[in-house]
C-alpha cells in the first residue's frame, strides 16, 4: 500500500509531505483548492506523461516521491527482481520533472526508463474517475478482470502456454515444409554436390598440409636437380672414370721399363679414381636421401588443384569444403527422410493443436460461468447507487481464430435504462453513472488480482443523500481489503473514513502568491470540515449537529 507522498515544487504545491495508512483516506477540501493537482503530481511519479508546465512556476524543476509498503509475494518484486533494482523492504518511485519539459524516474534511487516506472504504478494503484480512460474501463482488461474473478488465470495461463507450443510447433512445421520444397527444386544437384564431395574427401587443414609439403618437395626438386647433375658428372656418360682408368692401364703396362717415371703418376691417377668412385657413392647416397620423389609432388599439386577447384566451385575456402559437404548430405537426407520428419512435425503440431483447443473450449465455459456470476454480483451493488434500472452485463465474443488468450474477446457492457441498447460502458455510461458502476465492480473485484492501492477522484459528483451514503459505504466495505484513497466532496463519504486530508489554498503574503496546502485532520477538526461541506461557507449549529450524526452512524457500522 502507499505509505508515503513527497511532493515539491509542483504547480501551487511548494512542499508538501502526507504520510498514509490502510483503510479508507478521503481528501476533500473547497473546489479549486488544489485536488486535482495533488493527483496529478500522484500520477507522474507513477509513471504518467510528463509536463513542464507542472513546474512551480520561478523554479526549474519539480520533483514527487512515492514510497510503497508492499508484501513479500507481491508480484511488482518479481519485476524489480528482472530489471536488477535493489529491493530491500520499501518500494519509492520518484519522478523528476524539469520546466523544459525533460523527466527522469527512479525506482529505489536507481534510474529507469518512464515506461518501467508506468509499469509498475499500474500495478501499485488503479486511478478511477469520472473521466478516467484507465484501469477498468480499457476493454483490454477486461479478459484479465473476468478470469481473476472467476479464479481462471491459472487456466488462462496454460491456454496461454499450449498456445505458443502450438504456434511455434506450426512454424517449424512450416519451416521444415520450406526447406523440403526449396531443396527440391535443386534435387539433381544436390546428389552431384554429394556424390562430388564425397569423392574429394576434402579434411579440415589439408590444404595447408599439402601446400607444406609441396614447397618442401620443390626445394628438394632443386637440390636433387644439382646432385643428378654432379652424379652424371661423375658416374654417367660424360663420366672421366673410363678414361683414366683405360689411362691406368697403359701406364701400368710401361711401367716396369720406366717405373721411376711412369709410377708416380700411376698413383695420382689411382687416388683421383678412388676420389670420384668417393663421390660417386656420396651422389647416390644424398639423391636417395633427398626426399624428392617426382611423382608425389605430382600428386601434390593434382590434389592441390581439385580441392581449390572444388573450393571455388562452390564458394568456399577448401577448409570450409568438409562443411559444404556435411550440409549438402543433411539436405539430401532431408530429401530422402524429409517426408517423414515433416510427417511428425505436423502430427506434433496437430496434437499440440488439438490440446489447446480443448483448453481454450473448457476455458471459454467457464468464462461464461464467471461472466454469469459477475454482472449478478455487480448488478445486486447497483440499486444502492441508485443505478436500480440500469443493468450490467459482460459480452463474451468467441473467435476460435487460435488467439494466446483463448477463445473469447471480453468486454463490460451496461444498459442505463430498460428498453435503451447496451453497450460498451465507456461509451453509454455518463461520467458519473460511469464512476458508480466501477465502484461496483471494485467492490466485487476487490480481492481479485486488484491492485493494493486504489483511488477515486470525486466519483460522488452529482450525487446525494442515500446515493453518496451508498457510495461512502461501498469505498468503506473495500477499503476493508485494499488500502482506499478518495477525493469526495460527499460528507456521507467523508464521515466513513479513517484518515481525512483537507486541501486548501492559502496565501504567502511575504511573497505575493498562494500555495495548496494538505493538512491531516484531527477528531474535532474533522467534524467542522464535514459540517462545511454540509452547509457551505457559513457553518451552523445544525450543519455540526448533522456532522456529529454521520461520524457516530459511520462509527457504528
Amino acid at each position: 500500500m502507499l505509505i508515503a507522498l513527497s511532493i515539491r515544487d509542483i504547480v501551487l504545491i511548494e512542499r508538501l509531505d502526507l504520510s498514509f495508512h490502510a483503510g479508507l483516506t478521503v481528501l476533500t477540501g473547497e473546489t479549486g483548492a488544489g485536488k486535482s493537482i495533488l493527483l496529478d503530481a500522484f500520477t507522474l511519479a507513477l509513471g504518467g506523461r510528463g509536463d513542464g508546465s507542472l513546474v512551480r512556476q520561478g523554479t526549474t524543476q519539480g520533483q514527487v516521491t512515492a514510497e510503497f509498503d508492499l508484501a513479500a509475494d507481491h508480484p511488482v518484486r518479481g519485476l524489480l527482481a528482472e530489471a536488477g533494482i535493489d529491493d530491500d523492504g520499501a518500494l519509492v518511485l520518484r519522478r523528476v520533472q524539469h520546466a523544459d519539459g525533460r523527466t527522469r524516474a527512479f525506482v529505489n534511487d536507481q534510474s529507469v526508463s518512464a515506461q518501467m516506472l508506468r509499469t509498475l504504478g499500474r500495478r501499485l494503484v488503479e486511478i478511477h474517475g469520472q473521466h478516467d480512460d484507465r484501469a477498468l474501463v480499457d476493454p483490454v482488461s477486461h479478459r484479465a478482470v473476468l478470469d481473476a474473478y472467476g479464479g481462471l488465470t491459472g487456466l488462462a495461463e496454460e491456454v496461454s502456454a499450449r498456445a505458443r507450443g502450438w504456434r511455434a510447433a506450426r512454424t517449424e512445421a512450416a519451416q521444415e515444409k520450406a526447406r523440403l520444397d526449396e531443396a527440391a527444386k535443386e534435387a539433381d544437384y544436390i546428389r552431384h554436390a554429394v556424390e562430388e564431395l564425397t569423392a574429394l574427401g576434402a579434411e579440415p587443414g589439408e590444404e595447408e598440409r599439402l601446400a607444406a609439403r609441396r614447397t618442401e618437395m620443390m626445394r628438394f626438386e632443386k637440390i636433387a636437380t644439382d646432385l643428378a647433375e654432379a652424379q652424371d658428372a661423375v658416374g654417367g656418360n660424360n663420366s672421366p672414370i673410363p678414361v683414366l682408368a683405360a689411362a691406368v692401364r697403359r701406364l701400368e703396362r710401361r711401367a716396369g721399363e720406366v717405373e721411376a717415371l711412369v709410377r708416380p703418376a700411376v698413383e695420382a691417377i689411382d687416388a683421383a679414381l678412388n676420389a670420384l668412385d668417393l663421390a660417386r657413392t656420396h651422389l647416390d647416397t644424398a639423391l636417395r636421401e633427398a626426399d624428392f620423389d617426382p611423382h608425389e609432388l605430382e600428386r601434390l599439386e593434382e590434389r592441390l588443384f581439385a580441392l581449390r577447384a572444388a573450393g571455388r566451385k562452390y564458394a568456399c575456402t577448401v577448409d570450409e569444403l568438409p562443411i559444404v559437404a556435411t550440409r549438402f548430405a543433411d539436405q539430401l537426407d532431408a530429401l530422402d527422410h524429409g517426408a517423414e520428419t515433416l510427417k511428425g512435425l505436423e502430427a506434433r503440431a496437430d496434437a499440440m493443436e488439438a490440446a489447446y483447443r480443448q483448453a481454450a473450449r473448457d476455458l471459454s465455459h467457464k468464462r461464461r460461468a464467471a461472466a454469469r456470476a459477475l454482472d449478478a454480483a455487480v448488478n445486486a451493488e447497483l440499486p444502492p447507487l441508485k443505478l436500480e434500472r440500469a443493468r450490467f452485463l459482460t459480452d463474451c465474443q468467441v473467435d476460435e481464430g487460435g488467439h494466446v488468450d483463448g477463445y473469447d474477446r471480453i468486454e463490460f457492457w451496461v444498459q442505463t435504462n430498460p428498453g435503451t441498447r447496451a453497450g460498451p460502458m465507456m461509451k453509454v455510461a455518463s461520467g458519473g453513472e460511469l464512476a458508480r458502476f466501477l465502484l461496483a465492480l471494485k467492490v466485487v473485484l476487490a480481492d481479485k488480482g486488484s491492485a493494493p492501492t486504489l483511488v477515486f477522484d470525486e466519483i460522488d459528483t452529482g450525487v446525494g443523500g442515500a446515493v453518496a451514503d451508498a457510495i461512502g459505504a461501498r469505498l468503506a466495505r473495500l477499503s476493508e481489503r485494499v488500502q482506499v484513497v478518495a477525493v469526495t466532496h460527499a460528507p456521507q463519504v467523508a464521515a466513513r473514513a479513517g484518515n481525512h486530508f483537507r486541501i486548501a489554498k492559502e496565501a504567502m503574503a511575504e511573497q505575493d502568491r498562494v500555495a495548496t496546502q494538505v493538512a491531516p485532520l484531527a477528531p474535532a477538526h474533522r467534524r467542522e470540515e464535514i459540517a462545511r461541506m454540509l452547509s457551505g461557507a457559513e457553518v451552523t449549529s445544525e450543519a455540526r449537529a448533522a456532522a456529529d450524526r454521520l461520524l457516530k452512524g459511520a462509527a457504528a457500522e
